[in-house]
């Protein structure tokens, strides 16, 4: 992997060692729960640095020990390449997945981003904060 290809800064520590970024991108795809996800600019702006190529770029490398099928295309396409067994795990950790059209290329399913995406928060899971419109009146 070029240096140019990551944020400056982070390259290994030792010539066998991950570079440090992609050790952080890594930990991030490693804290998203099972039936969620997040795209490779959520990854991004979680760490504070680098872009969604960036990323992409890392697990593309050495994404294979870390569920990598969490870590997403923002349209959620399936990635190319890898549609079957990403499917296959979408399904057993019951990810929302949208059917596709009888139009659409190859009619496989896309992820359903709005319920699915995971915003890396506590584990609980949520994808957004409530509106304060929408927030319950507290008992105090």
């Amino acid at each position: 992997m070029s240096q140019e290809s990551l944020p400056s800064g982070t390259g290994p520590r030792h010539a066998d060692a991950l570079p440090e970024y992609a050790e952080r991108v890594l930990e991030v795809a490693e804290r998203i729960p099972p039936g969620r996800v997040m795209t490779y600019g959520d990854v991004a702006e979680w760490l504070g640095e680098g872009g969604p190529r960036q990323v992409g770029r890392v697990m593309a490398l050495y994404g294979g020990a870390v569920p990598w099928w969490r870590v997403v295309r923002a349209d959620g396409v399936l990635l190319p390449g890898h549609e079957l067994r990403a499917l296959g795990h979408y399904r057993a950790e019951g990810t929302p997945l949208k059917e596709a059209s009888r139009a659409a290329e190859g009619h496989r399913p896309r992820l359903e981003m709005r319920r699915a995406r995971w915003d890396g928060g506590h584990g609980e899971g949520h994808t957004s904060q409530l509106p304060a419109s929408d927030t319950p009146p507290c008992d105090l």
